[in-house]
């Protein structure tokens, strides 16, 4: 089964290197050039930054074997169609890229949404009928050391979560693969066969509190834990969003999500910025308005309060907007 992992940043290039040391066949799509060409050269370098007993040390190991493409055009003259494209671009590209990738869908290929954040679905189902949807999200952290290096700092338990949207022979064939080569690769994934959903949500919500409150403060995710108002925050959204997640038929306790969720995330990666702070250190658009904004334009329309998510969202559109201003 060939795969194609369209948009390979951050992200991009740590879930397809644990696919690819799962044994994947896997291509890379990404407009940068330079990493492109790099893992193309000399293989992806891949680190897992591993914290055991409280200690982090690195593995690293390069991963050769990739093909790599800086447009789905050129990808389909060597390759042409794929089984299954994986989307990891930012969620306020996704409409973008599921065009810009279709050179190499075919009318059986299997669109995935790896993707953060709420309405992936729906911008899938956009183009694809719902029987060749899946979507997940992965929870551990990802960051570009450089051109051919990325790095993965996984959460301890679950680190990955997909399924399909409608479950049928060919989702199932795709969500197998993907399963075989996640676990085989050291990645701890799950195919959540009957209930995606209620995953989707508890990805968002881990995001919409440690990202954007760690945006905000400038503080990585344990020093704001450890800060009494810092803490309040990061409860006060996970408030918010589980009342809408369940209002939105995906029923989560606010109570278990700070004493399970949330509990594994301070403890594993405390040490950690999220993914938001290194786009505010590179000066980038983030993913706001599918994370805190989204959870408040839902509220709105529900009548729930989320006056801790709104007000966070106004506060990054705010810094988001005005970077070469700022001191």
């Amino acid at each position: 089964m060939k795969f194609a992992m369209y948009g390979s940043g951050a992200a991009g290039s740590v879930f397809a290197s644990y696919m690819r040391r799962g044994g994947a066949d896997i291509i890379l799509i990404d407009r940068y050039e330079e990493h492109m060409k790099k893992i193309a050269a000399d293989g992806m370098t891949f680190t897992i930054h591993l914290q055991e007993e409280g200690e982090y040390r690195d593995i690293t190991e390069v991963l050769q074997g990739f093909r790599t493409y800086t447009s789905a055009q050129a990808a389909f003259e060597v390759e042409g169609k794929v089984d299954a494209i994986i989307y990891m671009t930012k969620a306020t590209q996704l409409s973008t890229a599921i065009q810009d990738s279709l050179p190499v869908v075919g009318e059986h290929t299997v669109a995935v949404s790896l993707i953060n954040g709420l309405g992936n679905d729906d911008n899938l189902m956009k183009v694809y009928p719902a029987e060749r949807c899946v979507i997940g999200s992965g929870v551990l952290g990802t960051a570009l050391r450089g051109p051919g290096h990325c790095v993965s700092t996984p959460a301890g338990g679950v680190q990955m979560n997909f399924g399909a949207i409608v479950r049928n022979e060919c989702t199932d064939a795709v969500c197998e693969e993907m399963l075989k080569c996640y676990r085989d690769g050291g990645c701890n994934a799950f195919w959540r066969r009957d209930d995606i959903y209620t995953y989707v949500w508890k990805k968002v919500i881990v995001n919409a509190t440690v990202n954007t409150v760690c945006f905000v403060l400038r503080l990585k995710i344990g020093e704001i834990e450890a800060d009494p108002y810092g803490r309040e925050l990061f409860r006060d959204v996970i408030r918010e969003a589980c009342a809408v997640a369940t209002a939105r038929g995906t029923p989560l306790d606010s109570d278990d999500f700070i004493a399970h969720d949330h509990y594994d995330i301070v403890t594993n990666i405390g040490d950690y910025y999220p993914s938001m702070c290194q786009d505010a250190f590179n000066r980038r658009q983030t993913e706001i308005d599918v994370l805190n904004g989204k959870i408040a334009e839902y509220g709105k329309e529900l009548g729930i309060p989320t006056p801790t998510c709104a007000v966070l969202s106004q506060c990054v559109r705010a810094i988001q907007g005005n970077y070469a201003k700022q001191f």
